[in-house]
């Protein structure tokens, strides 16, 4: 059996096991690629983000990423606001994911950010568990906190009622972004 074959059986027992695997992800840049759901099952946290694991072509890491789509309703708010603050919300966001030491890329002409993480395989070509679902809720929790801080930035601008007609945040991301 090959490093990339034992990896990704790993990957998937590891997201099987806590029954959050969803689908295979096919590209040609990467060897694999997983989407999951977290946190999963019955817990406090009442959404489920989608997520995706990938381990890119030739490279000694896999990529944990979160992608999110801000709604209409929050697009709205963020651009009624006064003084730059729009701008001030997306660099608060960069500090935010600074200093949490999360890789990301921010549009903000297409209100999107997409959130990863890193991890290299030790020598044997491995993960353990640990290490996987740790970088699992950095990202995670990068998400929900910016989730959070876009909260705070239209809480004067958004009533509950244009929740009613929107959709509500999609998670993804696009993995031609991967060289």
């Amino acid at each position: 059996m090959s490093e990339e074959s034992k990896i990704e059986d790993l990957i998937r027992e590891y997201l099987l096991d806590e029954g959050i695997l969803r689908e295979k992800v096919k590209d040609p840049k990467i060897d694999f690629g997983f989407q999951f759901v977290f946190p999963g099952g019955k817990t406090w946290i009442k959404i489920n983000k989608i997520m995706f694991v990938i381990k890119p072509k030739n490279k000694d890491l896999i990529i944990i990423t979160i992608g999110t789509q801000i709604s209409d309703p929050h697009i709205n708010a963020l651009n009624s606001l006064n003084n730059n603050k729009k701008m001030q919300f997306f660099m608060e966001l960069r500090k935010f994911f600074l200093l949490k030491d999360v890789y990301f890329r921010i549009s903000i002409d297409q209100y999107r950010y997409e959130i990863s993480d890193q991890v290299f395989l030790k020598k044997d070509g491995s993960i353990s568990k640990n290490v996987f679902f740790n970088s699992i809720r950095k990202v995670f929790n990068s998400a929900a906190y910016s989730n959070i801080i876009l909260e705070e930035y239209c809480s004067e601008k958004i009533k509950p009622e244009d929740f009613t007609k929107a959709k509500e945040f999609t998670s993804g991301t696009d993995f031609s972004l991967y060289s």
